[in-house]
């Protein structure tokens, strides 16, 4: 056994899958309060999007969760999945939504044991949560980006910050920032390249980026409600357009190949994420571009829009606003930029002796995360290696 298929499961890593599970809980907990406050403020447009916001972004977990899952039925790996398939209710669990439940419970109990064994154990057992990072990175944007806009939507139209919804606010923001951190580092170590300094500079940069996207987004919805569906569909269907024309073949099959490709235009809405090999730079640098140019679109409506009403919008000076918002746009590109520039050469090699591996067929795209298959591979990789890594070639940003 080489000596770079094993490390030692740390106290850190153990650390932050349970503070992944109380932020994980925190949020069910706020959003079943967010429902319940807007009820009670009689803000029934802003609980039913909270409400479809939620459902909608479950529904799309469990549909990825269990198609992942029933790739592999016969080879699941903790107690409680081998508990649910014997009793069979692997699908019951995703039907009733609580698929994801089941693969936070598994993430658990395996890193419970290899924590408490404290030995040297092989990385595709220790880095078996890399789908449900994954899912959590959907959920980020199909449900917690959705509600920081509403959010900030909610307190620019109202004029005032309420203690819960600013709290909401914060939750969701703090969600985003922990299910990046967590997936970059997940990425990082499939490498060996194990550096919390680049993490965080990565954590910043997206930030920055994220959080300029959805004020800009927010802003527009409070002056143009209805408007930003249009915005939205309109944006969202060039969107899939674009990730259908990369060609990525990430889904077995063709049908769910689209619903991959209709969620990558989703999270392209709000951030960069990149599913292709080639071009990567040009294609990184004409969506900054693109999406400059819209976020610039949409402030002047805004801008526009607050100008005639001046006496409504005294606290919002677009003067001071925008130029705020877009110099730090700006500033997380710089950043991002010294973050290729200062971290990225460390592993680039390594990416690109992974990428001609899978391209020569010596290293196969099979098995969905947290499973341990025997593999017909050149390299006899175990398939939860071969799946994490083939993840990171393909998808890292």
């Amino acid at each position: 056994m080489e000596a770079s298929s094993t490390f030692h499961y740390s106290f850190v890593y153990y650390l932050f899958t349970w503070i992944g599970l109380f932020l994980f809980l925190l949020d069910i907990v706020m959003d079943i309060r967010t429902v319940v406050s807007l009820y009670q403020e009689e803000a029934y447009v802003f609980m039913g999007l909270m409400i479809f916001f939620l459902v909608g972004s479950s529904v799309l977990l469990q549909v990825f969760s269990w198609i992942w899952y029933s790739d592999s039925l016969d080879e699941l790996e903790t107690e409680v999945e081998k508990f649910t398939k014997e009793k069979k209710l692997i699908k019951p669990f995703h039907f009733l939504q609580l698929g994801v439940y089941l693969r936070y419970a598994g993430v658990i109990e395996m890193s419970t044991k290899l924590f408490l064994q404290q030995r040297r154990i092989f990385k595709e057992s220790t880095f078996l949560n890399l789908d449900f990072q994954l899912l959590g990175l959907f959920e980020t944007f199909t449900e917690s980006a959705p509600q920081l806009i509403l959010m900030a939507t909610l307190m620019l139209q109202r004029g005032e910050l309420q203690l819960f919804s600013g709290l909401k606010f914060l939750a969701s923001a703090a969600s985003i920032a922990f299910t990046l951190a967590m997936y970059h580092n997940g990425i990082r170590a499939n490498f060996d390249v194990k550096c919390w300094t680049a993490s965080a500079i990565y954590l910043l940069w997206n930030i920055l980026l994220i959080i300029t996207r959805v004020a800009v987004l927010a802003l527009f919805c409070s002056v143009f409600p209805c408007h930003i569906v249009a915005h939205f569909l309109s944006l969202w269907m060039v969107l899939v357009f674009v990730a259908w024309r990369q060609k990525t073949d990430f889904m077995e099959s063709s049908g769910w190949q689209w619903l991959f490709k209709a969620t990558v235009g989703l999270i392209w809405y709000f951030s960069w994420f990149n599913i292709s090999e080639s071009n990567t730079n040009l294609n990184h640098a004409v969506y900054c571009i693109f999406l400059l140019l819209d976020m610039m679109m949409l402030l002047g409506f805004w801008s526009w829009k607050v100008t005639e009403y001046a006496g409504s919008w005294t606290s919002l000076n677009p003067t001071v606003i925008i130029p705020t918002i877009l110099g730090l746009y700006i500033i997380g590109n710089l950043v991002m930029m010294m973050n290729y520039k200062w971290f990225y050469t460390s592993y680039k090699q390594k990416i690109e002796e992974l990428s001609n591996k899978i391209k020569e067929g010596k290293i196969k795209k099979v098995r969905p995360l947290g499973y341990r298959a025997e593999t017909e591979t050149v390299d006899k990789v175990p398939g939860v290696l071969l799946r994490s890594r083939t993840m990171a070639a393909d998808f890292y940003f």
